[in-house]
């Protein structure tokens, strides 16, 4: 029992800094006991945090404490050390491989608890303690316990390297000083680290102030995260409304059409059984009449027949089978016609603003423009030609999306959207986001436009020419020259001939380039502006047999 009771002891004055006994033992504030050397080294490394903490609890305290030995467990430890009973190193006091062994020990070696930047000696608790005992020792520098204190050997001089040259960006020791180094700019290496450590200190603070700045966007873009997702959900929940709305509307007009054919149908129905009905009444009358007839005619008596006669021959005119009309197979076909042209018409609708819908829905932001052919592609439209819009000179090909000037005029039914004068023809689709395109044009020249659906189509006045007016923008291409057109005002333009132009529209940023495409893409001339309505692609041929072609983009 009493063996047990100095077990208990030893574990209860052992040091959990050096894990040894206590040596001159001091209680902190908390409650926990430390030797005096290792609460002290603890604490001195923790001076620049201003804030000194129990490396077993934790708990914090400011200022310093001031340490004081305690005088009871000096004593149990002196009466320990008496019966001769020194506590035995764990097995996690042995130096293990990734751990720094002390360099005196024989045999298995214990952990090295400090390094000496003097000696150049890692040293456990035990073979420390001349350091702390002896005056000459103690003014050595101890560190933690490193495995690279070779590395602070001259391996040309075997000294101790405690000079660090400037010129050469290296550690050395005196000796090189007065030989391969002579001449050099050279400080001591405590002085090299002083001004290393402001200069870490100044990136520790640049990388701090890189961290608030990432903590703040990382608060803006969850911020932003938080308003996508808002603005998301009300977008579907108001478009799930007008959407219903839409629905219930068109399940209304389908119910109105649907009562009103049925009431037309009684209406119809009602007023064919009525004139049905006489018409088998006369016809019942008639067959009477021809009976009475039939009889008389089979009579002998010819004076008889010739009194009866006049009262039975005498016929009535039919009242209605000049007022029937029998329309073939054709009552209300009228009406399914008309609907199937709101279905179509619907259809021509929803598809241009879908298009317009799907654009609003990615086009949240404004991006900068793109800076290379590949980036442009990201943003490329597929083009076709309104056969409505082409002049009558235009014939349109390649699946309406190549247009050729020709000399006799193309059988194009009449149309108001039609350009009546130049050989200019519109896009069927509207453009806005963000979209490129290209034009491949052959001939004389060509111009390459955009305008608004209003512009005018009819006569030969400016208002109705791409680029003469301030409801389109075009540019002028020959083999030669370019020039860009808008409100009457012409800008000669320089750049490297092509014949394959490529256009670049920012509807939301009013931004809309052209570019000269060949193997490289050069800028032509950047607009900068505010578009209020979706405009459309437009072309303007101005020779005969000369094309302009929108390509299709690979």
């Amino acid at each position: 029992m009493a063996q047990r009771g100095v077990q208990l002891n030893q574990d209860t004055i052992s040091c959990s800094i050096c894990l040894g006994l206590l040596k001159y033992p001091v209680t902190i504030p908390c409650g926990h006991s430390y030797c005096m050397n290792c609460i002290k080294t603890h604490w001195d490394e923790e001076d620049q945090k201003g804030i000194h903490s129990c490396p077993q609890c934790r708990k914090t305290f400011t200022p310093r404490p001031v340490l004081e030995k305690n005088i009871l467990l000096a004593e149990l430890v002196e009466e320990l050390k008496k019966t001769g009973l020194q506590a035995a190193p764990a097995d996690h006091c042995y130096a293990g491989p990734e751990d720094v062994a002390c360099d005196v020990c024989t045999g298995r070696k214990l952990k090295a608890i400090k390094s000496c930047l003097v000696c150049l000696v890692s040293y456990c608790e035990k073979h420390l303690q001349p350091h702390y005992d002896v005056v000459q020792l103690k003014k050595h520098k101890l560190v933690e316990p490193s495995k690279n204190l070779q590395q602070l050997i001259c391996s040309r001089h075997d000294e101790v390297m405690k000079v660090f040259c400037r010129t050469d960006q290296q550690s050395i020791c005196y000796l090189c000083l007065m030989d391969e180094h002579k001449g050099h700019e050279t400080v001591l290496v405590p002085a090299e680290r002083a001004e290393k450590q402001k200069e870490l200190e100044v990136s520790r603070q640049q990388i701090q102030q890189r961290i608030q700045d990432g903590e703040k966007d990382v608060k803006l873009l969850q911020q932003e995260v938080e308003a996508i997702n808002g603005s998301a959900d009300k977008a579907v929940e108001d478009s799930e409304k007008i959407f219903t709305e839409l629905i219930r509307l068109i399940q209304k007009r389908s119910s109105d059409v649907k009562q009103q054919i049925r009431s037309q149908q009684e209406t119809e129905v009602s007023r064919v059984k009525e004139l049905q009905e006489k018409l088998e009444q006369e016809i019942t009358e008639l067959k009477r009449k021809d009976g009475e007839l039939e009889q008389l005619s089979h009579t002998e008596d010819h004076s008889q027949f010739i009194h009866n006669y006049p009262s039975l021959s005498a016929l009535s005119e039919s009242k209605h089978s000049s007022s029937i009309n029998i329309r073939p197979l054709r009552y209300f076909e009228d009406v399914t016609a008309a609907v199937s042209e709101t279905r179509d018409k619907l259809q021509d609708i929803l598809t241009e603003e879908w298009t317009n819908i799907s654009l609003a829905v990615t086009d949240v932001d404004v991006l900068p423009e793109p800076k290379s052919r590949a980036g442009f592609l990201k943003y490329s439209r597929k083009i076709t030609l309104d056969p409505n819009t082409a002049n009558t000179h235009l014939l349109l090909s390649e699946g309406n999306r190549k247009a050729t000037v020709m000399e006799e005029e193309q059988s194009y039914c009449s149309h108001p959207d039609r350009f009546s004068y130049c050989y200019q023809v519109l896009s069927r689709e509207s453009l806005t986001g963000r979209c490129y395109w290209e034009v491949e044009w052959r001939g004389e020249a060509v111009y390459v436009a955009v305008a608004y659906k209003n512009i005018s189509r009819a006569g030969d006045s400016d208002k109705c020419l791409f680029g003469f007016n301030d409801r389109s923008w075009s540019l002028y291409c020959d083999q030669k020259n370019y020039i860009f057109r808008h409100t009457q005002v012409q800008t000669p333009i320089s750049g490297p001939p092509s014949s394959r132009i490529g256009v670049y529209l920012d509807h939301r940023a009013g931004i809309l380039s052209f570019y000269s495409v060949s193997k490289t893409m050069t800028l032509l001339h950047r607009v900068q502006t505010t578009f209020t309505q979706p405009l459309y692609a437009g072309l303007w041929i101005l020779a005969p047999e000369s094309s302009a072609e929108f390509t299709n983009i690979k």
